[in-house]
């Protein structure tokens, strides 16, 4: 009895009473854990340097014209006396982002509820498959597919709007029936489609199969069963995916140059001849411009790094709330 007290007392705790062994100085948990945090420390502190270059770079056109900056619509910025303000830039690159998801999100859920609940297995891989390939396909691509090919379907729809629906203000515009905000937006929408229909449809997934066959047990048909089952499960999930299609809208550069034009203005009219993004300003004008024009540009783009992270901050906080009252009601 006293060789068994002793020996459990000294791999114990120096007290006795059998405690755990003494804890290793290194493990690979130990690695693991540490390699875990430097990455996600990296992150923050890529988001902040990206944050100070920004900020460094425009303060000499932010003192500059910081009264004309967030209200002034036209860019001006040769000359001795430069005029330019992100007010036209800013409101297009919200109003087309907006659009764009307005057209995919409705398309995207329907295309993932088909692949995840309706669809074959075999035809739903292969379809999965092209959609996910759709996503790699490079932006330059979708705009000039939509300058060269969307051009004239797009025109002829926008004079038919004009002629039915002339009367609102969002299809006031009497022509010339090209480059708009719409044709801008129906790229951008095919743009976001695959994104949001490619993580929708992993979130219906991944809803239990105890709830479905529960909704279906109660007498459902498969549509409430996917009313009351998947969707309200993958609630968060959505509003992730459609988040990550909202960046990638506000962001995009190439396609909405190639099929937006250049025209500074501040309407609803999504016929007129035009309109302009924070990106495809910049990428239209920094090539050519001077050292003053690129610190313009780049305070622009500072406004649009700060947009991007206010919806995204948004969009993590619904999510959080979402998981926490889901947690709560379990």
């Amino acid at each position: 009895m006293s060789q068994t007290t002793q020996s459990a007392t000294s791999v114990g705790s120096p007290d006795g009473g059998g405690g755990l062994p003494p804890r290793k100085r290194f493990s690979g948990d130990m690695l693991f854990r540490a390699t875990a945090t430097a990455a996600g420390s990296m992150v923050l502190v890529i988001i902040a340097a990206i944050a100070i270059f920004l900020l460094v770079k425009a303060i000499p056109a932010i003192n500059k014209d910081t009264e004309n900056f967030l209200t002034y619509k036209d860019w001006f910025t040769d000359g001795d006396q430069p005029k330019f303000g992100i007010a036209a830039t800013a409101f297009g690159t919200v109003l087309t982002a907006a659009l764009a998801l307005l057209m995919a999100v409705p398309v995207a859920l329907g295309i993932a509820l088909c692949l995840s609940h309706y669809a074959h297995r075999r035809v739903a891989t292969a379809l999965s498959f092209i959609i996910d390939l759709l996503a790699a396909v490079p932006s330059v691509v979708f705009g000039l597919w939509g300058r060269d090919y969307f051009y004239e379907p797009i025109a002829n729809f926008s004079k038919w709007l004009h002629d039915v629906a002339g009367w609102l203000p969002i299809f006031g515009s009497n022509g010339p029936y090209g480059k708009s905000v719409l044709l801008g937006s129906v790229v951008l929408a095919i743009m976001v489609l695959p994104i949001v229909t490619s993580l929708s449809r992993e979130v219906f997934l991944q809803t239990p199969p105890e709830n479905q066959e529960a909704a279906l047990a109660l007498g459902s048909t498969k549509w409430e069963m996917i009313r009351t089952a998947v969707i309200p499960y993958g609630r968060a999930g959505i509003i992730a995916s459609v988040m990550l299609g909202l960046g990638r809208a506000l962001g995009e550069t190439i396609a909405l140059a190639l099929t937006l034009g250049s025209v500074f203005a501040v309407n609803f009219d999504l016929l007129g001849p035009g309109g302009v993004t924070i990106a495809s300003n910049i990428a239209s004008r920094f090539g050519e411009a001077n050292e003053f024009g690129r610190s313009a540009l780049i305070a622009s783009g500072l406004v649009l790094f700060a947009i991007t992270l206010v919806v995204n901050m948004a969009a993590r906080a619904i999510v959080y709330r979402r998981r926490e009252f889901v947690g709560g009601s379990a």
